[in-house]
């Protein structure tokens, strides 16, 4: 994971929402704000390409992402777990026959 943003969320979604809503450009906006043209360019960006993928028919929302997410993590933590007691139990099934 990385690191933990030097801004918090809702600094960012009204930044993002100030270049979208007003007339002024994105670097006049983030010199206003004090940050750099590149931060605010990344934040808007993020936020177009989220936008884009939520206005997709049939588009997961953001927590049913996180739930997908979850969810796929335990699938995988349960086939390693699944594959560990298939070989104690090929191994125990081959102790017994002896």
């Amino acid at each position: 994971m990385g690191r933990p943003s030097k801004y918090p969320t809702e600094f960012r979604t009204e930044a993002v929402r100030l270049v979208l809503t007003t007339d002024k450009s994105m670097a006049e906006v983030a010199r206003d704000l004090g940050i750099s043209d590149k931060t605010l360019a990344g934040w808007v960006r993020k936020d177009r390409a989220k936008q884009t993928a939520d206005a997709l028919p049939g588009a997961l929302n953001e927590h049913e992402r996180l739930e997908l997410k979850r969810l796929r993590k335990e699938v995988a933590d349960l086939k390693v777990e699944r594959e560990i007691l298939r070989k104690a139990a090929a191994y125990f099934a081959k102790e017994t026959t002896r």
